[in-house]
Protein backbone atom coordinates (compact mmCIF):
# COMPACT_ATOMS: atom_id res chain seq x y z
CA UNK A 1 0.00 0.00 0.00
CA UNK A 2 1.33 3.42 -0.79
CA UNK A 3 2.13 5.90 1.86
CA UNK A 4 -1.33 8.08 1.20
CA UNK A 5 -3.05 5.09 0.79
CA UNK A 6 -1.56 3.80 4.97
CA UNK A 7 -2.71 7.31 5.82
CA UNK A 8 -6.21 6.71 4.36
CA UNK A 9 -6.43 3.56 6.43
CA UNK A 10 -4.91 4.79 9.67
CA UNK A 11 -7.20 7.91 9.85
CA UNK A 12 -10.62 5.52 8.90
CA UNK A 13 -9.70 3.48 11.81
CA UNK A 14 -8.75 6.73 14.43
CA UNK A 15 -11.58 8.59 13.30
CA UNK A 16 -14.26 6.24 11.55
CA UNK A 17 -17.12 8.70 11.80
CA UNK A 18 -16.00 12.18 11.04
CA UNK A 19 -17.71 15.34 11.01
CA UNK A 20 -17.96 18.67 10.20
CA UNK A 21 -17.77 20.60 13.56
CA UNK A 22 -19.90 23.59 12.81
CA UNK A 23 -23.17 23.53 14.15
CA UNK A 24 -25.84 23.39 11.07
CA UNK A 25 -29.49 22.58 9.90
CA UNK A 26 -29.00 22.86 5.94
CA UNK A 27 -26.88 23.98 3.17
CA UNK A 28 -27.54 27.95 4.41
CA UNK A 29 -26.84 27.51 7.47
CA UNK A 30 -23.47 25.49 6.49
CA UNK A 31 -22.45 27.93 4.59
CA UNK A 32 -22.86 31.34 6.71
CA UNK A 33 -21.13 29.53 9.57
CA UNK A 34 -18.43 28.16 7.32
CA UNK A 35 -18.06 31.99 6.14
CA UNK A 36 -17.82 33.30 9.93
CA UNK A 37 -15.21 30.52 10.48
CA UNK A 38 -12.38 32.28 8.82
CA UNK A 39 -9.81 33.03 11.09
CA UNK A 40 -12.25 32.13 13.84
CA UNK A 41 -12.41 28.80 16.18
CA UNK A 42 -15.27 26.54 15.15
CA UNK A 43 -16.58 26.79 18.74
CA UNK A 44 -16.90 30.45 18.68
CA UNK A 45 -18.91 30.49 15.39
CA UNK A 46 -21.24 27.91 16.56
CA UNK A 47 -21.98 30.43 19.76
CA UNK A 48 -22.81 32.92 17.78
CA UNK A 49 -24.76 30.67 15.13
CA UNK A 50 -26.94 29.55 18.48
CA UNK A 51 -28.75 32.99 18.16
CA UNK A 52 -28.40 33.92 14.55
CA UNK A 53 -29.82 31.00 13.31
CA UNK A 54 -33.21 31.65 15.24
CA UNK A 55 -33.35 35.20 13.62
CA UNK A 56 -32.42 34.23 10.22
CA UNK A 57 -33.77 31.34 8.67
CA UNK A 58 -33.94 32.12 5.15
CA UNK A 59 -31.76 33.75 1.84
CA UNK A 60 -34.24 36.27 2.16
CA UNK A 61 -33.94 37.30 5.88
CA UNK A 62 -30.02 37.38 5.32
CA UNK A 63 -30.16 39.83 2.09
CA UNK A 64 -32.97 42.15 3.88
CA UNK A 65 -30.35 42.38 7.11
CA UNK A 66 -29.17 45.73 7.37
CA UNK A 67 -25.24 45.17 7.26
CA UNK A 68 -24.28 47.31 10.81
CA UNK A 69 -26.98 45.12 12.57
CA UNK A 70 -25.60 41.97 10.89
CA UNK A 71 -22.02 43.32 11.94
CA UNK A 72 -22.55 43.50 15.76
CA UNK A 73 -24.46 39.77 15.74
CA UNK A 74 -21.04 38.76 13.95
CA UNK A 75 -18.68 40.58 15.78
CA UNK A 76 -16.92 38.33 17.74
CA UNK A 77 -16.17 35.79 15.11
CA UNK A 78 -13.48 38.95 13.87
CA UNK A 79 -13.26 40.26 10.40
CA UNK A 80 -16.99 41.01 10.91
CA UNK A 81 -17.59 44.04 8.28
CA UNK A 82 -16.59 41.77 5.63
CA UNK A 83 -17.69 38.38 6.60
CA UNK A 84 -21.19 40.44 7.19
CA UNK A 85 -20.87 42.13 3.56
CA UNK A 86 -19.61 38.56 1.97
CA UNK A 87 -22.97 37.14 3.55
CA UNK A 88 -25.20 39.42 2.39
CA UNK A 89 -24.02 39.87 -0.84
CA UNK A 90 -23.92 35.90 -1.19
CA UNK A 91 -27.65 35.94 0.14
CA UNK A 92 -28.83 38.51 -2.60
CA UNK A 93 -26.69 36.26 -5.19
CA UNK A 94 -28.74 32.96 -3.85
CA UNK A 95 -32.04 34.60 -4.40
CA UNK A 96 -31.26 36.32 -7.33
CA UNK A 97 -29.87 33.80 -9.36
CA UNK A 98 -30.28 30.55 -7.70
CA UNK A 99 -34.01 30.35 -6.70
CA UNK A 100 -33.15 31.04 -2.89
CA UNK A 101 -31.31 27.62 -2.79
CA UNK A 102 -27.79 27.18 -2.13
CA UNK A 103 -26.08 25.87 -5.49
CA UNK A 104 -24.85 22.47 -5.63
CA UNK A 105 -22.15 22.88 -8.14
CA UNK A 106 -18.22 24.04 -7.45
CA UNK A 107 -18.60 27.14 -10.02
CA UNK A 108 -21.93 28.22 -8.93
CA UNK A 109 -20.91 28.12 -5.26
CA UNK A 110 -17.76 29.91 -6.52
CA UNK A 111 -19.84 33.15 -7.81
CA UNK A 112 -20.96 33.94 -4.31
CA UNK A 113 -18.86 36.61 -2.24
CA UNK A 114 -16.75 34.94 0.31
CA UNK A 115 -16.93 31.88 -1.19
CA UNK A 116 -13.36 30.39 -2.36
CA UNK A 117 -12.63 26.49 -2.93
CA UNK A 118 -11.99 25.47 0.71
CA UNK A 119 -15.96 26.91 1.51
CA UNK A 120 -17.22 25.46 -1.70
CA UNK A 121 -16.02 22.47 -0.83
CA UNK A 122 -17.24 22.23 2.93
CA UNK A 123 -20.91 23.25 1.49
CA UNK A 124 -20.76 20.64 -1.42
CA UNK A 125 -19.59 17.36 0.63
CA UNK A 126 -21.31 18.00 4.01
CA UNK A 127 -24.53 19.15 2.65
CA UNK A 128 -24.88 17.95 -0.18
CA UNK A 129 -22.29 14.28 -0.33
CA UNK A 130 -20.51 15.97 -3.43
CA UNK A 131 -16.72 15.20 -3.66
CA UNK A 132 -15.74 17.99 -5.82
CA UNK A 133 -11.98 18.70 -3.48
CA UNK A 134 -10.50 18.66 -0.80
CA UNK A 135 -11.31 21.31 1.54
CA UNK A 136 -7.69 23.05 2.76
CA UNK A 137 -7.96 24.32 6.07
CA UNK A 138 -4.95 25.32 8.59
CA UNK A 139 -5.05 21.86 10.23
CA UNK A 140 -4.87 20.16 6.51
CA UNK A 141 -2.10 22.69 5.59
CA UNK A 142 -0.33 21.62 8.31
CA UNK A 143 -0.86 17.96 8.46
CA UNK A 144 -0.01 16.82 5.03
CA UNK A 145 3.13 19.07 4.81
CA UNK A 146 4.13 17.56 8.04
CA UNK A 147 3.31 14.09 6.55
CA UNK A 148 5.08 14.65 3.15
CA UNK A 149 1.76 14.82 1.01
CA UNK A 150 2.77 18.22 -0.18
CA UNK A 151 5.76 20.97 -0.30
CA UNK A 152 3.52 24.14 -0.80
CA UNK A 153 2.33 26.82 1.44
CA UNK A 154 -0.52 27.66 -1.17
CA UNK A 155 -4.36 25.81 -0.07
CA UNK A 156 -4.73 25.47 -4.31
CA UNK A 157 -1.89 23.81 -4.68
CA UNK A 158 -2.08 21.54 -1.61
CA UNK A 159 -4.92 20.33 -2.56
CA UNK A 160 -4.03 19.57 -6.26
CA UNK A 161 -1.48 17.62 -4.73
CA UNK A 162 -3.76 16.07 -1.82
CA UNK A 163 -6.59 15.27 -4.96
CA UNK A 164 -3.82 13.33 -6.84
CA UNK A 165 -2.90 10.99 -4.07
CA UNK A 166 -6.24 10.65 -2.34
CA UNK A 167 -9.34 8.45 -4.21
CA UNK A 168 -11.66 10.75 -5.41
CA UNK A 169 -14.40 8.70 -2.85
CA UNK A 170 -12.51 9.72 0.13
CA UNK A 171 -11.69 13.43 -0.26
CA UNK A 172 -14.45 14.79 1.99
CA UNK A 173 -13.96 12.54 4.80
CA UNK A 174 -10.20 12.74 4.18
CA UNK A 175 -10.43 16.64 4.74
CA UNK A 176 -12.61 16.16 7.87
CA UNK A 177 -9.87 13.58 9.26
CA UNK A 178 -6.75 15.19 8.69
CA UNK A 179 -8.76 18.35 10.60
CA UNK A 180 -9.36 15.82 13.32
CA UNK A 181 -6.25 15.33 13.75
CA UNK A 182 -4.34 18.51 13.73
CA UNK A 183 -6.81 19.48 16.32
CA UNK A 184 -6.64 16.42 18.68
CA UNK A 185 -2.86 15.28 17.89
CA UNK A 186 -0.35 17.11 15.43
CA UNK A 187 -1.32 20.21 17.00
CA UNK A 188 0.78 23.35 15.67
CA UNK A 189 2.98 24.26 18.15
CA UNK A 190 3.06 20.56 20.57
CA UNK A 191 2.55 17.33 18.29
CA UNK A 192 1.80 14.53 20.30
CA UNK A 193 4.11 12.41 18.25
CA UNK A 194 4.45 9.38 20.73
CA UNK A 195 0.89 8.86 20.56
CA UNK A 196 0.01 9.32 16.81
CA UNK A 197 -1.51 7.21 14.90
CA UNK A 198 0.57 7.86 11.44
CA UNK A 199 3.89 8.23 13.68
CA UNK A 200 4.97 5.29 12.12
CA UNK A 201 4.78 6.95 8.47
CA UNK A 202 5.82 10.86 9.32
CA UNK A 203 8.67 12.19 8.08
CA UNK A 204 8.51 14.95 10.21
CA UNK A 205 8.50 12.31 13.66
CA UNK A 206 11.80 13.04 13.96
CA UNK A 207 11.69 16.79 14.11
CA UNK A 208 9.45 16.89 17.17
CA UNK A 209 10.28 13.46 18.40
CA UNK A 210 13.78 12.40 18.04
Amino acid sequence: MDRAGEIIRRLKKKYPSARIALYCRNPLELLVATILSAQCTDARVNLVTKGLFKKYRTPQDYAKAKPAVLEQEIRSTGFYRNKAKNIIGAAKRIVADFGGKVPRTMPELLTLPGVARKTANVVLYSAFGVNEGIAVDTHVMRTSRRLGLTTYDDPVKIEEDLMRQVPRREWGDFSLRLILHGRQTCAAKAPKCPVCVLAQTCPSKKVFFP
